[in-house]
């Protein structure tokens, strides 16, 4: 009976003290401070999620990812690999975002890109993209793009593609479609003086991309059904995004561009980000994927986080409002007690005054 009764005193003390306007006041205090990063958080998934620009959804998911470990990482890797543009592209990004990197590595790859620069290797490269159409650097892709602007390209191929038709040899469609289509924009690009190479040089990349494996089976199935159709927003309007992502970002970036996008409207948003970011493009695709043109936060996300933030503030307001209220209370209790024991202290006077009369 004695254990009861000291629990019964020691939950009605603890009890008194949940009660304490300051419990309420700390309450207020730590909900409204937790509600300043969740609120700030909710802000910044809503405007992740209402951007639709694909510079601004880059930068942000940039902000996550890249750091000096993960620049100095990419580029050894790219170096190993002997992938000059890719490590240079690093660079470039880490110096836009002022990451400073180890100086070695940047002296490593200024030597590796003299080396390659040299009058044999660069002249072995043309010949080998004129003459095969597999571009896979700035010299072959010349050497590709002028086969194809002479039309040899695209004769090559089409008579590649067909003869393998013919001889019941597995033959691809989309490589013999494009190939027709390059005829007929290389016809337009000597018309307009020079105006359609965007699109001439897009369709070779979308050639070479098919050939190598590099052209997203997604896209693929819009290339096929457009290949037939050489009028302006089909197949035109797709080539001369790659085109425009290839002289602002380099082949590479073109090409992975086709490998990452599922729909033409994607490479669209990839030249916007190719004429924002340059040469930086290549390293921004590696490290986010679709995700530097696309969001990566859901509305379910974003829902979420508001419900914190929601959650947080009326935490925050219902804490002030009982601490207002306790303390209220309390001071009209005080206020109560205070005038009982004034009058208690009247009436006991009061009485001692006509107690000392009778007394005498």
């Amino acid at each position: 009976m004695r254990k009861a009764n000291l629990l019964v005193r020691a939950f009605g003390h603890v009890g008194g003290q949940l009660r304490h306007p300051a419990t309420a006041l700390v309450c207020a205090l730590i909900l409204g401070y937790a509600a300043i990063p969740v609120g700030w958080t909710a802000f910044d998934r809503t405007q992740q999620f209402t951007s639709n620009d694909p510079v601004t959804i880059s930068d942000r998911a940039l902000d996550g990812v890249f750091d000096r470990a993960v620049a100095e990482r990419e580029i050894k890797a790219a170096l190993a690999a002997g992938d000059l543009d890719l490590a240079q592209s690093f660079l470039d990004l880490s110096v836009d975002r002022a990451v400073v990197i180890d100086p070695s590595l940047a002296d490593k790859l200024k030597h590796a890109q003299t080396d390659a620069a040299s009058a044999s290797h660069t002249v072995g490269r043309f010949v080998n993209g004129f003459w095969s159409g597999e571009p896979n650097d700035l010299a072959s892709l010349a050497g590709t793009a002028t086969g194809d602007l002479f039309v040899f390209g695209d004769i090559r191929d089409a008579a590649r593609e067909g003869t393998r038709y013919l001889v019941g040899k597995p033959a691809d469609p989309w490589i013999l479609g494009l190939a027709g289509v390059g005829i007929a924009v290389t016809a337009g690009t000597y018309l307009s003086a020079g105006l359609a190479v965007p699109e001439r040089i897009g369709l070779t990349l979308a050639k070479v991309a098919r050939r190598t494996g590099r052209l997203n089976p997604l896209l693929a199935t819009r290339v096929a059904r457009d290949a037939v159709k050489a009028e302006k927003g089909g197949l035109v309007n797709l080539v001369g995004d790659v085109g425009r992502i290839e002289s602002k970002a380099g082949t590479q970036a073109a090409l992975d561009s086709l490998k990452i996008a599922e729909e033409p409207r994607d490479v669209a948003r990839l030249a916007r980000l190719s004429a924002a970011k340059g040469g930086k493009t290549r390293a921004i695709i590696k490290l986010l994927g679709r995700g530097a043109i696309l969001l990566s936060v859901t509305a379910f996300d974003v829902a979420t986080w508001m419900l914190w933030a929601g959650l947080m503030l009326f935490g925050f307001v219902s804490g002030l409002k009982a601490a207002t209220e306790r303390t209220t209370l309390r001071y009209l209790r005080w206020r109560k007690a205070r005038r009982v024991r004034a009058e208690l202290r009247a009436l006991a006077l009061a009485s001692d005054k006509h107690a000392i009369p009778a007394a005498a």
